[in-house]
């Protein structure tokens, strides 16, 4: 799997497009037509769609005005002039930051690197649009650039001192191997994911060029061996022995800088089609290759020729992200509802992308969607924290003190708490849990936030005396559409029955929407 076939050499040495003239979009169109084995589902409806692609481009929901001229533009061409005005917004580098971030550092602690640096590192490349394998690169080895200090947080997150757990998550996050198994022998079930390749990724994780030759055993075949630094199915890189007066000619030999330097490559085939998996993971909900990091022959991908077809793209258009991205965005596949044709009855294989799939909310994306659908974004943001604030995330969470949080970065992280993953552990697979239905339904911070206040959006209905005007307000700001007729009665019925207790019962019907599982997940 370590080399492309002459067709992808020639895209990378020479810069030329594949073969074909037609679109990347097009061409997955008729991959995943041509594999379906059944009816495609229809095109989203624009309320379907504008909800989707802000939440996978922007990282939130549309805001009511957003939605509601995007509804009304007679446009044919409007998706495509949407999904490129979202590429172009700064919010697409804070979406990506935030989402790089749960990925390459699964939740785990850092204070060395200060977190505003980070996302600032992160949302300004992808803004400006450095190219994917530059930033690996330097997220492999920043060490003799001082303009690069916020990229050494990837190394300095929390248990990543190890050079084996250094080794484990290099190889899962940028190979799409999880080779943990194969630290004390061959992998038992995976039969390429050898002992040896283990050994050499450890050993460009060393620091130091006389670190670099490492030996190993298994403990079910006894012999020990040796290795150079060594990616999987490619040749060692043999590090000279150098004396003392040689210190100068020593550090181009550093093994973590070599593994910078030969890692994140057109030619290692693992990692482009482990990033192009990624970056379609992400917008599709799941991967071409799942689970993510178990990239080897043994568990091909759903769609070869879609894999095959992004990679080349990807090395072609110099690993440019946003290419990518937007051709995903621009295919049927991205933009299909989530339901089959009227009359299929038949169930629909997850990994056939007939029908869009339902992605849950990042912790982020659920804080920012919450702050904006409930009218209370804005006000967060202009928010001027006093010098003697009180507020402490772990004094809050464990009931010591009662003020709610005050600013985003704090509401940010009371959410990651609730909805995020414990630290180490990739957010793949979603898990719905207890925790987050009482947070949503009990936590101060989100029954403040149903309270009238100046501008939110039960300050807003509450000014409404009109009640189809209302509910039609409602639900453009928190689910992006149009209630349906059923839905305005029941809603409709509830203010009837509490005239004296309005305001609360605006509250609540605000309060419905946002648990609902509709407003949790990206469909």
């Amino acid at each position: 799997m370590r080399y492309f076939s002459i067709v992808v050499l020639l895209t990378a040495c020479l810069g030329v497009s594949p073969a074909s003239a037609q679109p990347l979009h097009t061409r997955i169109d008729a991959s995943i037509a041509a594999q379906a084995n059944g009816p495609l589902g229809p095109a989203s409806s624009d309320a379907e769609f504008v909800r989707r692609v802000y939440l996978d481009l922007s990282g939130v929901i549309p805001t009511a005005a957003d939605a509601q001229a995007f509804l009304a533009d007679k446009d044919p061409q409007k998706r495509v002039k949407l999904i490129d005005r979202l590429l172009a917004a700064p919010e697409f580098g804070r979406r990506m930051e935030e989402a790089l971030t749960s990925m390459l550092l699964e939740r785990r602690k850092e204070t060395t690197v200060a977190d505003a640096d980070w996302s600032v590192y992160l949302s300004t490349s992808f803004n400006q649009g450095k190219p994917w394998d530059q930033l690996v690169r330097e997220l492999l080895f920043a060490d003799d650039e001082p303009a690069l200090l916020p990229a050494r947080k990837f190394f300095l997150a929390a248990g990543r001192k190890d050079p084996h757990q250094r080794t484990q998550d290099v190889s899962r996050i940028f190979l799409g191997r999880d080779i943990t198994c194969a630290q004390c022998h061959d992998h038992p079930v995976v039969s390429h994911y050898y002992q040896a390749d283990y050994y050499g990724l450890y050993s460009y994780l060393q620091e130091k060029p006389e670190q670099a030759k490492n030996e190993f055993e298994s403990v079910f075949v006894p012999g020990k061996h040796s290795t150079f630094p060594r990616l999987p199915d490619a040749e060692e890189v043999e590090i000279p022995t150098f004396t003392k007066e040689q210190k100068e000619e020593a550090q181009s030999y550093r093994p973590r800088l070599l593994l910078s330097r030969d890692l994140p490559t057109a030619e290692n085939s693992l990692f482009v089609q482990n990033s192009v998996n990624r970056f379609w993971f992400m917008m599709m909900g799941r991967g071409l290759v799942h689970p993510l990091d178990m990239l080897h022959p043994d568990n091909p991908p759903s769609h070869p020729q879609v894999l095959d077809a992004l990679a080349q793209e990807f090395v072609a258009h110099k690993f440019d992200v946003k290419h990518i991205i937007r051709e995903i965005a621009l295919t049927q596949a991205y933009q299909r509802t989530g339901v089959l044709p009227s009359g299929s009855d038949e169930p629909v294989p997850v990994d056939s992308y007939r029908v869009a799939l339902a992605k849950p909310l990042s912790p982020e994306m659920m804080a920012w969607s919450v702050m904006r659908a409930t009218g209370n974004l804005k006000a967060m943001q202009a928010a001027n924290l006093p010098a003697d604030d009180a507020y402490n995330y772990y004094d809050y969470l464990n009931g010591r003190i009662d003020a709610p949080p005050k600013t985003i970065p704090d509401v940010h992280k009371l959410f990651i708490g609730v909805f995020g993953n414990s630290p180490g552990e990739a957010e793949v697979e979603f898990s719905a849990s207890m925790s987050h239905s009482l947070f949503l339904m009990n936590e101060r911070l989100m029954l403040n936030w149903l309270e009238p206040q100046p501008g939110n959006l039960v300050d807003t209905l509450g000014k409404q005396k009109e009640t189809d005007a209302l509910l039609d307000t409602l639900y453009l700001h928190v689910l992006t559409r149009q209630p349906t007729d059923a839905e305005r009665s029941r809603m409709a019925e509830h203010l009837e029955q509490n005239p004296k207790r309005r305001t609360a019962a605006l509250g609540e019907l605000v309060w419905a929407l946002i648990t609902s599982t509709e407003f949790r997940l990206n469909h």
